[in-house]
């Protein structure tokens, strides 16, 4: 038991012991290193506090020799090269922080010792241990290494500067002099805090910022595979449809056939089994796709959509319609169709009714007042979809929306092999352009071709 018992012990205080030391290695790391860090340039200011801190280093140093030459009683050579050592730190922690507080403290050391040595000899009095070019050049270095390393290495730093200042104070505690070691470990925690303060709010900022992309990211990536599953429902329900007629056709197609040939019926019914088994692997994707959302069909409802799961998508003979409904609401909307109207793929129709769809709400809703106009070019290849509007009459409401439907818009036209154009017009109105070929080449879906604006003949 007794061994047992020394064991857990030895388990229970090794947890402890291993996070010291990491503690401690991590501290280590931070305090000795020479790497560079560089303090950024000011959002507002930009470069005006390096050249403050280049030029408080020029006071330092000025004022520091004529300190400790006039009143240190140190030789001018010795009293310059303290003081310009100072400054120089206070010149390096913009860059390298860390040396520049190593070499801050440990020329104050060497000041304070050399100045020591001349206390009851020739000096009635003096400021001691600290002068005060000393202090102004500590508390510089100390706040751009606060601003720059983690909270424990800043708190490290200070108290290694206070350990030095009392260790160098206790030396000449039987020498005339006046102290200011309080007033400087004062100041030092006062701007060591305020560093740290400082440091935390702009790491916040930045995880903030870094949080808002994240945030806009995501709800781009959402927003467009929503639209892609839309995309993808609509045009399975379309397939599905044709298929369902198939399936049809082939069940009644032997009995309009007086004695059918036997290799009639089994051909009719393996068309018919193959359809069937098509029906149901698109619904099984279809499935697949409603499962990622709360509900069927949920996601993708919106305002405009008179559709259901199950009801017939949209073709461009219900564009009238639509047309009608946008004037209803007292807009001004004019229909320019061109070319022989013929019947497209599903797949088109559907689309460059989506568009149209999606560009009237845009209009409506970003340029209150504006003239509208919807034009349909049918040409040999495909079909050119263009929605014109023109300079609202009043600033246009607030809005709600996500900001994505030219994103729909755009996946609509890529999945069918497309191109597309979006801008502004003339006057402040707005411009889309999508060109629907009516057969799209092989290996489009899923890719985006390229935008640009496709050549009308006219």
């Amino acid at each position: 038991m007794s061994r047992l018992g020394r064991v857990t012990d030895t388990g229970v205080g090794r947890a402890p012991r291993a996070r010291a030391k990491g503690w401690l290695r991590g501290l280590r790391e931070d305090l000795w290193t020479v790497r560079a860090d560089p303090l950024p340039p000011s959002t507002w200011l930009r470069w005006l506090p390096h050249g403050l801190v280049c030029l408080a280093a020029f006071g330092v140093t000025l004022g520091g020799t004529g300190d400790m030459n006039d009143n240190g009683h140190l030789v001018p050579a010795l009293a310059l090269l303290i003081a310009g050592g100072q400054g120089g730190a206070m010149v390096l922690g913009l860059w390298r922080p860390v040396p520049a507080w190593w070499l801050s403290l440990g020329l104050f050391a060497l000041g304070a010792t050399m100045v020591r040595t001349r206390m009851g000899f020739d000096l009635d009095t003096y400021t001691w241990p600290w002068t005060a070019a000393g202090i102004i050049a500590e508390l510089f270095v100390l706040l751009l290494l606060a601003l720059r390393v983690p909270t424990r290495a800043a708190v490290a730093a200070l108290a290694v500067t206070w350990l030095v200042t009392y260790v160098l104070e206790s030396l000449g505690a039987e020498e005339p002099y006046d102290t200011t070691s309080v007033l400087a470990v004062c100041l030092f925690t006062v701007v060591v805090i305020l560093g740290t303060a400082l440091r935390g709010r702009r790491e916040a900022r930045a995880q903030l910022v870094e949080q808002t992309t994240l945030t806009a990211e995501e709800r781009t990536r959402r927003t467009l595979l929503e639209e892609r599953s839309r995309i993808a429902r609509e045009l399975h329900d379309v397939v599905a449809h044709h298929m369902s007629v198939i399936s049809i056709q082939a069940q009644v197609a032997p009995h309009l056939v007086e004695n059918p040939p036997d290799e009639l019926r089994e051909n009719l019914a393996g068309i018919r089994q193959n359809a069937l088994e098509a029906l149901i692997e698109l619904r099984r994707v279809l499935g697949v796709l409603r499962s990622e959302h709360p509900g069927p069909g949920e996601p993708f409802a919106d305002a405009s959509d008179e559709s259901t799961p199950h009801a017939p998508q949209p073709t461009l003979d219900r564009l009238d319609a639509l047309v009608e409904n946008t004037r209803a609401v007292g807009r001004e909307v004019v229909t320019d169709i061109r070319g022989e109207r013929r019947p497209l793929p599903p797949g088109v129709e559907l689309s460059a009714y989506r568009i149209v769809q999606e560009a009237l709400s845009n209009a409506l809703r970003h340029a209150p007042g504006a003239r509208i106009t919807v034009r349909l070019a049918y040409e040999p290849d495909g079909l050119e979809v263009e929605i014109v509007n023109g300079r609202p009459t009043g600033p246009p409401p607030p809005s709600t929306g996500a900001g994505h439907g030219l994103l729909g818009m755009r996946e609509r036209v890529a999945m069918l092999g497309g191109t597309m154009t979006a801008h502004p017009w003339h006057w402040d109105g707005f411009k889309v352009t999508a060109f629907l070929p009516d057969t799209p080449p092989a290996g489009t879906a899923g890719t985006h071709p390229p935008t640009a604006p496709r050549k009308r003949t006219s």
